[in-house]
């Protein structure tokens, strides 16, 4: 078997180019500033205080990198230590933060399972590695004892329903490939992969495309040798017995059961996070934040006003003229699509939305006392939050 820290030797994941950094920068879930501070903070982290964070098994630098720029570009300082494995993954994710100009990052080679030894952090970023240990539940272990009171994890770990047909692929190559070397067993698993019949689990499922990307997508897909998946009593259950709580998703309305079928009353919340999954069939990762066991923070919440609310993958002006319309909001996901429907009298608060001004400052611009305004944004905001478009943070707010 090649195992987890050769195979990212030779095809370091994703694949990057460092020039590519002049042309944009990738964003995503988790690690995003205003996110960490809307799911972990409230809102309302003080951003002139330096963020320590740790990004553990940071691969090829994708978290790092959105995480070290956002803040940059916001003018917050931190310190972030990044730690993975593979001394290839190691230099591209050097070579992006070069490429960049980018400070405040130290760089190792090392095992996240060692994270305690570098540190306590706030928040630590820990994407797509935990299911690729061999004992996961270690991974969580070591990640809650570097993490610093009051801070937070954000992380990703695969799914099984959206993953349909890669198990069996992986298992099946793991017995031909025993003993093969990297490149070969590339070579030969794309020949098998491109004869499969038509009806395989695999060549149906049209949640994946990393095959089809590079080889490095291919192999860590199909051939990676360490990789298990979490449904939502698993996950739970290996939160719970490593000292962390679930704190939320990105986009919660994927497991909002309600909006998918009349929920059942006394069904539990973690419940129906299960059977919604289930009844979607297409999630093929789970990314969360979690925090420690028996903290009781919760997300940020449209009820404190002073909090500064941000529109995320969508343009104030534009989403406002087509709310004023009566026009359906288009949402697109990896894992499926919809559309909104907001209240036309909506349209003048979204287009008060400046990642500057907090929500007393929106309702005063659209002169709306408190009972009008919390009456049309609690309507905004069940849509919005639950859907990813709308986040709290101070980060940016002048004065």
């Amino acid at each position: 078997m090649v195992s987890t820290r050769e195979q990212y030797e030779t095809y370091p994941y994703p694949e990057r180019d460092p020039a590519d950094e002049a042309k944009r920068l990738i964003t995503g879930s988790p690690s995003h500033p205003l996110e960490i501070d809307h799911h972990l903070f409230g809102g309302a982290r003080d951003w002139s205080q330096p963020l320590r964070a740790l990004v553990a098994g940071g691969g090829t630098g994708d978290g790092l990198i959105q995480l070290a720029q956002v803040l940059t570009n916001a003018g917050a300082p931190f310190d972030i230590t990044y730690v993975d494995l593979s001394t290839a993954s190691r230099a591209v994710a050097e070579a992006r933060a070069q490429a960049r100009g980018l400070t405040g990052i130290r760089f190792h080679t090392g095992s996240l399972l060692d994270a305690p030894d570098y540190g306590q952090f706030d928040y630590i970023d820990c994407c797509g590695v935990l299911h690729h240990l061999p004992q996961p539940e270690e991974g969580f272990k070591a990640l809650r004892a570097a993490l610093a009171p009051g801070g937070g994890l954000g992380f990703m770990v695969y799914a099984p329903y959206g993953r349909s047909g890669v198990y069996p692929l992986q298992e099946a190559f793991g017995a031909l490939f025993d003993g093969v070397d990297a490149e070969t067993r590339l070579r030969q698993a794309r020949d098998i992969v491109a004869a499969l019949p038509k009806g395989h689990p695999f060549a149906t499922n049209p949640n994946l495309g990393d095959h089809t990307q590079s080889d490095a997508g291919f192999y860590d897909l199909l051939l990676h040798g360490q990789d298990r998946s979490y449904d939502i009593p698993q996950l739970l259950d290996v939160l719970d017995q490593t000292g962390w709580r679930l704190q939320g998703f990105p986009t919660p309305a994927l497991y909002d059961l309600s909006r998918i079928a009349p929920r059942p009353g006394g069904l539990s919340d973690a419940k129906a996070m299960e059977v919604a999954e289930k009844l979607h069939g297409t999630l093929k990762m789970h990314i969360a934040y979690a925090v420690p066991a028996g903290d009781t923070r919760k997300p940020a919440k449209g009820s404190n006003r002073q909090l500064v609310p941000h529109l995320r993958g969508v343009q104030p002006r534009a989403l406002a003229q087509a709310v004023a319309q009566g026009k359906p909001i288009p949402v697109t996901l990896p894992e499926l699509r919809t559309t909104l429907r907001l209240p036309r009298e909506a349209a003048a608060l979204i287009a008060g939305i400046d990642g500057k001004r907090t929500l007393a400052q929106i309702a005063q611009g659209a002169r709306l006392d408190p009972l009008a305004f919390g009456a049309q944004w609690s309507k905004l905001e069940r849509d919005l939050v639950d859907w990813g478009l709308l986040l709290y943070s101070n980060l940016g707010r002048k004065g």
